[in-house]
């Protein structure tokens, strides 16, 4: 972490200090769960508990300064030593931008470069970044968020982890509305933007399709006229964006479009699911194999993503190709595979979900189940506010016309997606209605045989990740559930 003063946080976050002035924190947390010694302790008003009610419990964990709405008093009756602030959450975004702009500054003295990576899309993010991280690594020190960091906290906590020796530092950013990404980018000023794609999940919150084109495009827009964009040319929104950027443009596409300069040639899937493909590069003569450890051929975008984006840094295609043929899934439950010792196979892919990658996982449970009995335990897509009843219909057609052996539907909110299918054709034990996932859970329990294979996917708060794994590891106790649903 770079090093800020209480007196130079105050100065960057216009705040008023109430403590004294030399004390430095060694991290940042937003969670008093997480605070250690040293750390300054964020105490942001959050959906269901306030930060400002664990700053006892912050301070008892180490922290020795808080950054607040309003003073606290300690049980001496004195304030904790803090730093206060009209808006928390905004103060995190300025101390960072600060913190992106010494790290710059530091390495540019030292004869040395900062590559900030920013990428956004309606999916595949947190999988590129894993990609991307993997191919940095083994070139320069890397930060990248943990998990899904990719909005407006997330984004802070990550730069807070860099420091003057971080080369590369990859940005994930999610939006839930137009403006929010145009805000985490003006934050870290990245110098790649990469857009995957469009898609319709949240489209209810954004207020239709339009307008998720308009804020993923902010991206682009926010590159300065030395930056590379990244655009996925299979996506027509995502392709008209190369009008909305002064900066140079690298098109990748999954479906050979003869302007597209990163492509995947002769690309097919193995018989574990592993994408293969020639990986063609702008500057290499020579296409590189690439042999993914990824499930589904949807991973072929991303793969081509993270190669566009490295290869705009300076990577070389042979050490790009080397290190998207090593990665597996960094993050879980994202197409996760489990052998079961009784030959059952689960797929929990149920971290998040929209139309277009449910119908992605539903087509790899089909490929990969040739000759087995498959499952499909699907929950709600949520968020799509009045296209909702039309695309869970829709999946529940396509899980019938791709011959998934079995279907369970779990919960109220995904009941269309059941009532389709069986008008589809689809009845009797094909397909089961369950209202909960301990009653999805029994069924399986029951009736799950050696050689059959199970996907899980819903979107994250219907919290069929955790279902997967009660069924993938039956000895082990579920973790508490993270309900916080992941920015678009």
């Amino acid at each position: 972490m770079i090093a800020f003063t209480a007196a130079e946080i105050a100065d960057i976050t216009k705040g008023r200090l109430d403590a004294d002035p030399g004390i430095t924190p060694l991290s940042v947390v937003t969670d008093s769960r997480e605070a250690a010694q040293g750390s300054l302790y964020v105490a942001k008003p959050g959906e269901y508990a306030d930060g400002h009610d664990f700053i006892a419990d912050a301070f008892a964990a180490g922290a020795t300064l808080a950054l607040v709405e309003r003073p606290i008093a300690g049980p001496d009756g004195a304030p904790y030593p803090s730093i206060v602030v009209p808006d928390a959450v905004l103060a995190m975004g300025a101390l960072a931008a600060e913190a992106v702009r010494r790290i710059r500054a530091a390495r540019a003295a030292a004869n040395g470069e900062l590559t900030v990576i920013g990428i956004t899309g309606s999916a595949g993010k947190t999988t590129t970044k894993d990609l991307l991280a993997g191919i940095f690594s083994l070139h320069g020190n890397t930060v990248a968020p943990r998990g899904s960091y990719n909005g407006e906290i997330g984004v802070p906590l990550t730069v807070f982890t860099a420091g003057t020796d971080t080369r590369y530092l990859v940005i994930e950013m999610g939006a839930t509305g137009v403006g929010h990404i145009s805000y985490l980018a003006d934050m870290v000023k990245p110098d790649i933007g990469v857009v995957l794609g469009v898609g319709t999940a949240h489209a209810g919150e954004f207020g239709g399709v339009d307008n998720i084109a308009l804020a993923k495009g902010e991206l682009v827009e926010a590159l300065a006229a030395s930056g590379t964009a990244v655009i996925n040319l299979d996506d027509d929104r995502v392709a008209a964006m190369r009008a909305r950027t002064s900066a140079s443009v690298v098109g990748f596409s999954a479906e050979g479009r003869p302007d597209a300069a990163v492509q995947a040639l002769n690309a097919d899937t193995n018989t574990d699911g592993n994408p293969e493909f020639d990986l063609l590069l702008p500057g290499e003569d020579t296409p590189h194999h690439v042999r993914s450890r990824l499930i589904g051929a949807h991973h072929t975008g991303n793969l081509l993503a993270a190669a566009a984006a490295a290869r705009a840094a300076g990577i070389s295609g042979a050490d790009i190709s080397a290190a998207l043929s090593s990665q597996a899934a960094a993050s879980r439950w994202r197409m996760e595979r489990t052998e079961r010792a009784d030959g059952v196979t689960i797929i929990n892919d149920a971290y998040n979900a929209n139309p277009e990658s449910m119908r992605a996982a539903l087509r790899t449970l089909a490929d990969l189940g040739q000759g087995r009995r498959t499952w499909a335990v699907l929950g709600a897509m949520l968020e799509l506010g009045e296209d909702s009843i039309r695309e869970h219909t829709a999946v529940g057609t396509q899980v019938v016309r791709l011959n998934i052996s079995r279907l369970v539907v779990v919960g109220r909110e995904a009941r269309a997606l059941y009532v389709s299918a069986v008008q589809e054709g689809s009845w009797g034990d094909e397909c089961v209605f369950a209202e909960t996932a301990d009653e999805a859970y029994e069924l399986l329990n029951a009736e799950l045989e050696p050689g059959d294979l199970v996907l899980f996917k819903s979107s994250n708060s219907v919290g069929l990740r955790h279902l997967g794994d009660r069924i993938a590891l039956p000895r082990q106790t579920p973790q508490p559930a993270d309900e916080r649903s992941t920015l678009l």
